[in-house]
């Protein structure tokens, strides 16, 4: 519109303007008061996410640890930051991403810790998190198993080594150092991948490192109070036999070697080991309180593969020991204790005192062992198995169901983004999972406003 035209405008007196013109100002106003007051109803709203830090050791609040909030959308990307109050207390202003998933980490001592639920999903705003002052060296510290599990097609040996360190020292401190995990691997084995899980932690890929002594590795992974997990994944040569010469490098509870239906184990000093019986046809030998540098030399042959933990489920769980090596988890895993490895029998048997213990952990290696041995793509299935779960779900109590899905949600959005970071998945995998996933957590987050 020309200065010409505005003056005309201006000008003209005609009755239909002089009434219109007032109203389209007043219009005008409203619209920009109502924009100015959702602006500012957004931001009253966008509340920040606060928390308060613990320490452990002293039963304190912990003041001046750095307090960092990562966005689990594009990878574990740093939004915001702070440190805690004398309170222990902290508050960092919302991202602009206020639909996608952050995780709360506190560094204290030198060690990274986390909320015991995991992620903040959206709509969550506050977060408690316990730490605990650091050591080189404690007392308390022991391993209580160690688990060596086998497989093979005939041609190629599979093992998973998983061990479970705990620190019960007193007052409770976390021990960090270079060498919180030493331990041998066979001759030849070739380290396919590791893993690490905190107490309530997440379970997270962490390689181990070699000492400089053959077939010597470490872990340098903080040992935080309670039970560490680590697990390795190796390989190795096999012409359909194999000796092995383990000599524990601390005292061990119970040391502990599964093999699948098909393969043979035979002790060199048979009274040594123990055999738990297992209703799957499994090998499960155990040697309860090694010593340090003790012989448990032991021979396998023959070969047998643990059948998928899914098809356990499907098929009654005939054979196998579930999915450590076989395959990812199932939906529909058994509840009794193991995991499906068998239930512990009443009698009175020479293992009662500790089956408890070790069937805990072989729980654990299912978990572990799938998670390390999962195919990339299986991030799709799990996701679109969660997609289907919202859609079958609706007979479940909503709030209920609401909770169900978006911790387990938590759990896989935040393993994605981690195998995301070290480039465990290709960019097209990560994308179609993490479309499905966050598809789920909308419809999950929507259902529970009805």
């Amino acid at each position: 519109m020309s200065a010409t035209q505005i003056t005309d405008l201006r000008r003209y007196r005609g009755p239909s303007t002089a009434a219109a013109w007032p109203t389209a100002l007043g219009m005008t106003r409203l619209v920009a008061l109502a924009i100015v007051i959702a602006a500012l109803s957004m931001v009253a709203s966008a509340q920040n996410i606060t928390g308060t830090v613990t320490n452990g050791t002293t039963g304190k609040p912990s003041a001046g640890d750095e307090v960092t909030l990562l966005s689990l959308s594009q990878g574990m990307q740093e939004v915001g930051s702070t440190k805690t109050d004398a309170q222990g207390k902290f508050s960092i202003a919302p991202p602009a991403e206020q639909q996608v998933p952050h995780m709360v980490r506190v560094t204290h001592g030198g060690v990274n810790y986390f909320p015991q639920g995991g992620p903040l999903m959206p709509g969550a705003t506050t977060a408690a998190v316990t730490v605990y002052d650091t050591a080189k060296k404690l007392d308390g510290v022991s391993q209580t198993v160690e688990v060596d599990r086998y497989q093979s097609d005939g041609s190629q040996l599979q093992g998973i080594a998983l061990f479970a360190i705990k620190n019960a020292s007193n007052p409770p401190r976390a021990l960090d150092s270079d060498k919180t995990l030493e331990f041998v691997l066979p001759a030849g084995a070739q380290i396919d991948s590791g893993m690490a899980k905190s107490p309530g932690g997440q379970p997270l890929n962490t390689m181990p490192t070699e000492t400089g002594q053959k077939g010597h590795y470490t872990f340098s992974f903080p040992l935080r109070p309670g039970e560490t997990q680590f697990q390795v994944s190796y390989h190795m040569p096999y012409s359909g036999e194999a000796s092995f010469s383990p000599k524990p490098l601390a005292e061990v509870q119970h040391f502990v070697v599964m093999t699948p239906k098909g393969m043979n184990f035979v002790a060199k000093d048979s009274k040594r080991f123990q055999s738990m019986p297992d209703e799957s046809g499994s090998g499960i030998m155990v040697a309860t309180n090694a010593k340090p540098g003790e012989d448990l030399s032991f021979k396998l042959t023959g070969s047998g593969q643990f059948q998928p933990e899914a098809q356990q489920a499907a098929g009654g769980g005939d054979e196998g020991g579930g999915g450590a090596m076989g395959g990812g988890q199932a939906t529909g895993r058994d509840n009794r204790p193991g995991g499906g490895l068998g239930a512990p029998i009443d009698s009175n048997d020479p293992l009662h005192d500790y089956r408890a213990v070790i069937l805990g952990v072989f729980a654990l290696v299912l978990v572990m062992g799938g998670a390390f041995v999962i195919s990339k793509s299986n991030h799709q299935v799990l996701a679109a198995k969660a997609t289907a779960t919202a859609d079958l779900s609706e007979v479940a109590p909503k709030a209920a169901r609401g909770t169900a899905l978006l911790e387990a949600m938590k759990e896989e959005l935040f393993q994605l983004e981690l195998d995301r970071q070290q480039d465990k998945v290709t960019a097209e995998e990560y994308a179609k999972a993490k479309a499905a996933l966050d598809e789920t957590i909308k419809r999950a987050l929507a259902r529970s406003k009805r």
